[in-house]
């Protein structure tokens, strides 16, 4: 089983990466998503397998995701996550 997808880098926090299953539109998102994310750009595009290694994630939960959701955001490490962001930083 394999899933195609678009990784995009988020504006808001250094570190952030959403990945949207590809046909997936940006109008499709849940407002509160971008709300959080910011502005999003594209940074690559990947097919995503069982055996594909991610460097920060689980590839599983990331294809869970997609295929239940549309979409997956990683976060950043603890130590480079941006604590002001409920400011709308």
């Amino acid at each position: 089983m394999s899933v195609e997808c678009l990784v995009y880098r988020c504006a808001r926090q250094p570190e952030m990466y959403l990945y949207v299953r590809a046909g997936l539109g940006h109008d499709q998102l849940p407002e509160a998503l971008i709300a959080r994310t910011g502005r999003l750009t594209e940074v690559m595009k990947l097919t995503l397998t069982p055996e594909r290694k991610l460097a920060r994630v689980d590839v599983g939960k990331v294809i869970e995701q997609l295929q239940a959701s549309g979409y997956f955001l990683q976060m950043p490490p603890p130590e480079i996550i941006n604590a002001h962001l409920h400011f709308g930083d």
